[in-house]
């Protein structure tokens, strides 16, 4: 993948020294980021890395004990927390769809506190099941009737109804089993690149990471270590974590390798 990032640009999303702490215990130490339009930037780390924290900086979620967080040059404390939020489109891992709304209910629901009118909404809602690749006549179930899948996928409709310029993803597919995760994962990145979003995602999960982003930066207790491609992360020589990090995949890609050599080379 190519990232999209453009020096001559100004970026979607800027972090300027925040931090977050939970009492005594520092979950965020004076991180700075740029997220760049169009940018698909994953963040990366084990449990307690602080990744999830520094995600909900960025629509108030958490807010910041120090630092700042711009949306496209504006501070976010100058703006109306719930109309920033209607601005930001966001995907949970556990998706939290209202379990007493049907599926339409779920993916209209922030278009309705916008003010849309019906027609604009049935249409969105309509749209938006065929980009998730769901049947429009899902539409009028609850949420219990089906799959984890297809649960996550109603989730990632919700998130894109308002025509979100941002989407900002919490280990979104971290539920689900390796066949859907890696399915799921493949048509949101094709969706990211046709609505020309710019997402953050946290994962834990190297092999993704490399797989779906333009960027990953790397957290460990609250602090950004490192930043950079996939391919450079990949090639990484210098730093001996980063390396350590890396093996996973690098692991994985030599075993698919060869095991694709041996197939080639059977009669």
């Amino acid at each position: 993948m190519t990232s999209t990032v453009d020096g001559s640009r100004h970026p979607i999303i800027e972090l300027r020294a925040v931090s977050r702490a939970y009492g005594p215990n520092v979950a965020v130490r004076a991180v700075d980021l740029t997220v760049w339009p169009q940018e698909l930037l994953v963040i990366l780390g084990e449990s307690g890395s602080g990744k999830t924290t520094l995600l909900k900086t960025i629509n108030r979620l958490q807010r910041p004990d120090s630092g700042e967080v711009l949306i496209e040059g504006r501070p976010t404390n100058e703006l109306v927390e719930h109309v920033l939020r209607r601005r930001i489109g966001y995907v949970f891992q556990r998706v939290g769809l209202f379990p007493h709304m049907t599926v339409e209910e779920n993916i209209a629901i922030t278009p309705r506190l916008s003010g849309w009118d019906e027609a604009a909404i049935a249409k969105r809602v309509t749209d938006l099941l065929a980009m998730v690749n769901l049947p429009v006549d899902l539409a009028g179930r609850f949420p219990a009737s089906l799959s984890g899948g297809q649960r996550q996928r109603v989730g990632v409709a919700r998130a894109l109804a308002a025509n979100p310029s941002i989407v900002l993803m919490d280990e979104p597919f971290g539920a689900l089993d390796a066949v859907t995760r890696d399915t799921l994962g493949t048509e949101y990145r094709l969706l990211h690149e046709r609505m020309q979003l710019a997402t953050v995602m946290v994962t834990h999960d190297v092999l993704e990471a490399v797989l779906l982003a333009d960027r990953i930066v790397v957290m460990k207790a609250g602090s950004i270590v490192a930043s950079g491609t996939p391919r450079e992360m990949m090639n990484e020589e210098n730093d001996a974590g980063i390396r350590k990090l890396m093996d996973m995949p690098r692991r994985q890609i030599a075993r698919m390798a060869a095991m694709l050599d041996d197939v080639s080379q059977r009669p």
